[in-house]
């Protein structure tokens, strides 16, 4: 009897098991709302689309402005535009990883660079390929500005994106970097606004 009482605990443990992992694939939020929700689910599996969306798009995004990063390491000519190319190095890298090991924990693709592909420069921020290839080519002062200004801009990108993570992503832990995102960008906004003004135009 006590045989028998053990193995229909068993088997309601392990249905209890499988529906606590429906609805958690990437579903569109509210779509398991007849689910009863689960504080023990894995953390890979507590995600919906908009999470995916959110590490698949910044992850290019991070990878530019680390690149544009790497430009301003190497050409500028003023301390401030070398110490931010450092700061956002140093603040992108970890997080495109972080991003990256989501994605392969959800069993989502990694999204690969193609030079061929010019659906990223849609996104919010997000330079084409002739700005990249101007920036590359300006010198001095200009050079200068004008990562100031595309930074800006890119940050700004960044930060809307981050605020559609917040409003309607699911994932706690992609939240919590999408907020983090958007406080240290619009730091470093206000930064590069202020520097703008004291670089010269030409």
């Amino acid at each position: 009897m006590r045989h028998h009482l053990w193995k229909t605990a068993a088997l309601i443990a392990l249905s209890g098991l499988a529906l606590a992992g429906c609805g958690d694939d990437g579903s569109a939020p509210g779509s398991s709302a007849g689910t009863p929700s689960s504080s023990s689910g894995t953390p890979a599996g507590d995600f919906n689309d908009v999470d995916v969306t959110f590490a698949t798009h910044m992850i290019p995004h991070h990878q530019q402005a680390v690149q544009m990063a790497m430009m301003g390491a190497r050409k500028a000519t003023t301390a401030e535009v070398k110490k931010l190319s450092a700061a956002i190095k140093a603040a992108q890298d970890p997080e495109i990883k972080i991003l990256s090991g989501w994605l392969t924990s959800w069993g989502k693709p990694l999204p690969v660079a193609n030079h061929h592909d010019h659906s990223m420069e849609a996104l919010p921020g997000m330079m084409t390929e002739d700005e990249m290839s101007d920036l590359g080519n300006a010198t001095g002062s200009m050079f200068d500005r004008m990562w100031v200004q595309m930074m800006i801009e890119h940050h700004q990108g960044a930060v809307a994106m981050a605020k559609t993570e917040q409003t309607t992503g699911r994932n706690a832990e992609a939240i919590a970097l999408a907020k983090k995102i958007e406080t240290g960008q619009n730091r470093e906004i206000a930064t590069m606004q202020r520097l703008l003004g004291r670089i010269p135009a030409n």
